[in-house]
């Protein structure tokens, strides 16, 4: 006689929360706040990061923290960065830094959206000039050290061609092969990737000239696909284009683990404890979770349009209006329901 098995109860996802520094951790407590509206199934747990963490521990990014991210279905993290650490040893950003290669989110998404400029920006995270080696010399010469392997470039390239496939089916890859060895690699790889995705239009734009094309006319744009350092300089240009880095989310990916979602802006320690920091983008990436990490596109939907209808009927100070940060929390509940 065979046996009948039963399904158990599935485990409920389990997400770690990095409150982070400065305004990090009001921002942190409104998305919470929208999750447990919206998913409460969701298993939240907070964890020590950045500034905080130094504090506590000496280190940034203390093991405990990194275990519970490595175990977990997705990282929710807050800005980090501290005026009392920018000249030590010990900084927030060396957390950031090994966090991302520790679970190797290699594919970093900066969505910009306004009007009808609407392009992605994939951005290569773990490689490039802010992983290479670096030192100074005895004679005082200072050094870094822009390094990428064809297989680091194949990666984050077949992760954009895919998501130029699902979008409006146009990826432009942006390098500086007519001066820098591993942007020409850059170039070669892309174009062998491409052939595996025909149905993707696709050229390639030097990095000087891109920065000029968003400048002047980002609708033009889909699906943009950079190296290190040049996706941080042109993702936060496209969000100068879209509303600013107040506005801005991000969701950096890996192939098989937890990816981890935050905001584009800083700490702002100015106006930490204020009440009035901004949590659309906060939110924005807690949709950006809910639907690479989950799978839960309908929420991550619901939420995007409750942030839009919430900063248009009440503004925080940074937009011109007069909402605290709990108001426009109330806002952002009102429309989810």
């Amino acid at each position: 006689m065979s046996a009948l098995l039963v399904a158990g109860p599935q485990p409920s996802p389990r997400v770690v929360c990095l409150p982070g520094d400065g305004i990090g951790p009001e921002v942190m407590v409104v998305a919470q706040r929208v999750l447990r509206d919206l998913a409460p199934d969701l298993e939240l747990e907070d964890h020590l990061f950045g500034a905080a963490a130094i504090r506590a521990t000496g280190t940034s990014l203390p093991e405990e923290t990194l275990a519970a991210c490595r175990s977990a279905d997705a990282v929710l993290k807050a800005p980090i960065g501290d005026p009392e650490f920018d000249a030590a040893d010990v900084r927030p950003e060396q957390g950031m830094l090994r966090l991302r290669a520790e679970l190797d989110v290699y594919a970093n998404l900066r969505p910009a959206s306004l009007g009808e400029v609407d392009l992605l920006i994939v951005r290569e995270l773990v490689g490039g000039l802010y992983f290479g080696a670096r030192g100074v010399r005895d004679d005082g010469t200072v050094f870094d050290t822009c390094e990428y392997h064809p297989s680091q470039v194949e990666r984050v390239a077949r992760r954009a061609f895919e998501l130029a496939r699902a979008r409006r089916g146009r990826l432009t890859s942006v390098d500086k092969a007519n001066v820098l060895e591993t942007s020409r690699l850059w170039r070669r790889v892309v174009a062998e990737v491409a052939a595996d995705h025909p149905d993707v239009e696709v050229d390639d734009m030097l990095v000087d000239n891109a920065a000029m094309q968003l400048a002047s006319d980002p609708a033009q744009f889909d699906v943009i696909v950079t190296e290190n350092m040049f996706g941080d300089i042109l993702s936060d240009l496209a969000a100068a284009m879209t509303g600013g880095l107040g506005l801005a989310p991000s969701a950096s990916l890996s192939d098989d683990g937890p990816g981890i979602f935050e905001p584009v802006h800083g700490s702002a320690p100015d106006i930490a404890g204020r009440g009035i920091a901004n949590p659309a983008a906060m939110l924005r990436s807690t949709a950006l979770m809910l639907e690479h990490a989950l799978g839960r596109l309908d929420e991550a939907r619901v939420l995007e349009s409750a942030v839009d209808i919430a900063i248009r009927e009440r503004p925080t100070p940074d937009l011109g209006g007069s909402a605290t940060t709990s108001e426009l929390a109330d806002a952002v509940v009102e429309a989810l329901s």
